[in-house]
Formats: C-alpha cells, sequence, structure tokens
C-alpha cells in the first residue's frame, strides 16, 4: 500500500493512505469518518492529561493521540496513533467530554 501524506483542517501532516481514507466509516454507525483538525487533537490530549476522558467501552483514555478520525455528526473520535487508526467500536471517544 502507498501512503500519500494527507493534511488535516489545520495544515498538520499526517501518514495515512488517501485511498483507505476514503473509504473508513464509523464502524458503528457507518456515517463518514473525517481527519480531526489540530485544535481538537489538542483538545482531547489535554483531557487525556487530566485523566478526563473514557471511551465508549468506559475505560479512561490514557495514551495520547497522534491523530484523529472524527465521526460526520462530530460525537465521536477515532484515535490515530502512530499513523494508524483505531476503527473500533469500543475505542471510540464521545466527544461530549471535551470543553
Amino acid at each position: 500500500m502507498v501512503r500519500d501524506i494527507v493534511s488535516d483542517a489545520a495544515g498538520k501532516k499526517v501518514n495515512l493512505d488517501k485511498d483507505l481514507l476514503a473509504i473508513l466509516c464509523c464502524p458503528e454507525t457507518k456515517q463518514a469518518v473525517a481527519l480531526a483538525d489540530e485544535q481538537l487533537i489538542q483538545k482531547v490530549n489535554g483531557a487525556i492529561e487530566r485523566g478526563a476522558l473514557k471511551n465508549k467501552a468506559h475505560k479512561p483514555v490514557t495514551e495520547k493521540l497522534d491523530g484523529g478520525l472524527i465521526r460526520s455528526d462530530n460525537k465521536i473520535l477515532y484515535p490515530v496513533r502512530e499513523d494508524i487508526p483505531v476503527m473500533l467500536i469500543d475505542e471510540g471517544i464521545p466527544l461530549d467530554q471535551v470543553s
């Protein structure tokens, strides 16, 4: 698989395959996902540092994100770690926890 450099809305470079990004969807609702912007990732990582985030499995999120894929309804963020999207329902992060 050839990996392309994809930019998020803020211009941050993320190493994801464009074709993969085009076909990924939320595993729960099948809604489209898009690369989250750097501002949101910074907010999420701040909440992780404070111990304020739980995933859909109600487990604390303890590992910072390199990026994320946000569901089209803006309610769930799927982590990207080491350029790998974690598209598991239980790993989704409900964004109502992030202010």
